[in-house]
């Protein structure tokens, strides 16, 4: 598979997992009411990694994190050549979830 596409998956699997992990946890986890609760939380990420791990995996392995990437490389069970492309496709994904959740939360009253 071509290394765009790969890193492409990168990017909407880290993407997936930050927007539903993270925004689970502060959209839907108040403190101390606690709101979805840890178990929720928990679930969010482990249910994103989950859907991005049967439609990612095939693609591009679903790394979903630059320390896994550079742990394969290191490891030596991925080349060092796409290190890069996955890293920067994950680290924009994570950006661009962040950007999103922002705007979201941005405009709830509850959170200032």
């Amino acid at each position: 598979m071509n290394l765009k596409r790969r890193a492409a998956a990168e990017f909407v699997g880290t993407f997936w997992l930050v927007f539903a992990g993270c925004g689970s946890a502060v959209l839907s986890a108040a403190f101390p009411e606690l709101g979805i609760g840890f178990v929720g939380v928990a679930l969010a990420f482990g249910l994103s990694v989950l859907t991005m791990a049967y439609v990612l995996g095939p693609v591009s392995g679903c790394h979903l994190n630059p320390a896994v990437t550079v742990g394969l490389v290191v490891g030596k069970r991925f080349a060092l050549s796409d290190l890069v492309p996955y890293v920067v496709g994950q680290l924009s994904g994570a950006v661009c979830a962040a950007v999103v959740l922002y705007i979201i939360a941005s405009g709830s009253p509850v959170l200032t």
